[in-house]
């Protein structure tokens, strides 16, 4: 198995990118940590897991709280001995529209909870991970440089700052043998669950695709596993394109 006696946090895990990430871990042997918000949706995630035969445990986590992250982290660690992946998949707060008519008060927040729980999450597992001498920080939903697509409002901008943050974590944790790496995706049907009126949009991510098959959750989840995996040990400070060329870079 790719990440047999690894230990994975995963913050936003009760959520479908979240769901599938832990479930690519845990079926290549890694012992899953969830946190989130709300208990159902990480209970529903850990049960799978666990009748699937993997390990899953799951925690109320405030992923803008220094102290709860912190905390939750070390306990972790002495739990499992080690945090060896950590992924960030909490919801951004999306304002489309043109940037002319955002409110600065708004575009301010929803930039600052970016920046915020990328931080904490990532110094959090960063402080183990450079006494371990080894990890992988996975990021997800990696920019597109070019974009030429008016109305995203803070979207492209955010996704920019995620890659901007992962290539300076990856330049300063490098040297300790610890990874950091972004996905980006042309969009996951999936997660955008049953509604008649989203078929449309679908459709129009999988005509966008050069294989007219845009990614599935399972292939989410397998990615990310490699990725999070020694078979990977060359790959850092770079996104990886999982879009079927939609996005091309």
């Amino acid at each position: 198995m790719l990440l047999e006696n690894k230990t994975a946090v995963i913050y936003g895990g009760g959520g479908s990118i979240g769901g599938a990430m832990a479930r690519g871990f845990a079926a290549e042997g890694a012992r899953v940590f969830l946190a989130g918000r709300t208990p159902a949706k990480l209970d529903a995630v850990a049960a799978g897991i666990r009748d699937a035969g993997g390990l899953a445990e799951t925690a109320l986590v405030d992923a803008l709280d220094a102290d709860a992250v912190n905390g939750w982290v070390d306990s972790v660690v002495e739990t499992a001995g080690s945090v060896d992946v950590s992924v960030n998949l909490i919801s951004h707060d999306a304002l489309f529209g043109p940037l002319i008519e955002v409110s600065a008060d708004d575009f301010a927040r929803s930039m600052e909870k970016i920046a915020r729980t990328l931080l904490l999450t990532t110094q959090a597992a960063a402080r183990h991970m450079v006494k371990q001498g080894s990890g992988v920080i996975l990021y997800f939903g990696g920019s597109d440089s070019g974009n030429r697509m008016p109305g995203l409002g803070n979207v492209q901008i955010g996704c920019d700052m995620v890659e901007a943050m992962r290539r300076q974590w990856a330049c300063e944790l490098g040297p300790h043998s610890v990874r950091v790496l972004s996905m980006k995706t042309g969009g996951i049907p999936e997660s955008m669950g049953d509604a008649p009126e989203m078929d449309a949009v679908k459709q129009q991510m999988a005509d966008a695709t050069l294989t007219k098959r845009a990614a599935t959750l399972t292939d989410v989840g397998r990615i990310a596993a490699f990725l999070a995996s020694d078979h990977a040990a060359s790959m850092t400070s770079t996104q990886v394109n999982i879009s079927a060329g939609a996005h091309v870079d």
